[in-house]
């Protein structure tokens, strides 16, 4: 049986890694206990970020990790100055998979660039280019698209005027005939 510590360790850990909301019965799962111990934990992790840069979030059943509202003026900065430089390469291919995608899982961005894009999807998030919404087929899931914002920066009127629209979306369908095998 793990104990309290170590259960608060692992789930800082997990929400850490999927820097998105998390269910307690994700929790639950992933981490093989009882709603009970991980309730504690997170409990117990509440506590201790109390008063420092990182705070637990919880919105119904889910928590997060979020940066705490007295570091606000350090954060806001940053963002005006990510805002004010250029997207990275990396940006670049996790904007291109969305816009010529439109609606994908993080998951699938990852599979086709192969490497973790969560710092991209947040950079492209925080500058409008992309926004999320919750799966309708599993609410533990975000999906990732393109917005009319994205459009007007492009010059576009639709995500069909993208160059080469056709022959990618040839393209996309056999990384989609493949994606099954990774689940």
């Amino acid at each position: 049986m793990k104990t309290i510590e170590q259960l608060k360790i692992e789930i800082e850990a997990v929400l850490f890694y999927k820097s998105e909301p998390v269910s307690v019965t994700d929790l639950c799962g992933i981490l093989s206990v009882e709603k009970e111990q991980v309730v504690q934990a997170l409990k117990t992790l509440g506590e201790e970020l109390s008063g420092r840069g990182i705070v637990l979030v919880v919105n119904a059943d889910e928590y997060s990790l979020a940066t705490s509202p007295e570091v606000s003026q350090i954060i806001e900065k940053i963002v005006a100055d990510e805002l004010n430089r250029d997207l990275s390469q990396a940006s670049l291919e996790v904007l291109s998979i969305i816009a010529y995608k439109g609606l994908v899982t993080r998951r699938e961005i990852e599979y086709i660039r192969g490497v973790n894009s969560s710092y991209s999807l947040r950079a492209l998030l925080v500058r409008g280019l992309i926004e999320k919404e919750t799966s309708r087929l599993d609410e533990r899931v975000f999906l990732y698209k393109p917005t009319t914002d994205l459009l007007h920066h492009l010059g576009v009127a639709s995500l069909e005027e993208l160059p080469e629209w056709k022959s990618v979306q040839v393209e996309l369908k056999k990384v989609e005939e493949v994606l099954p095998e990774i689940e």
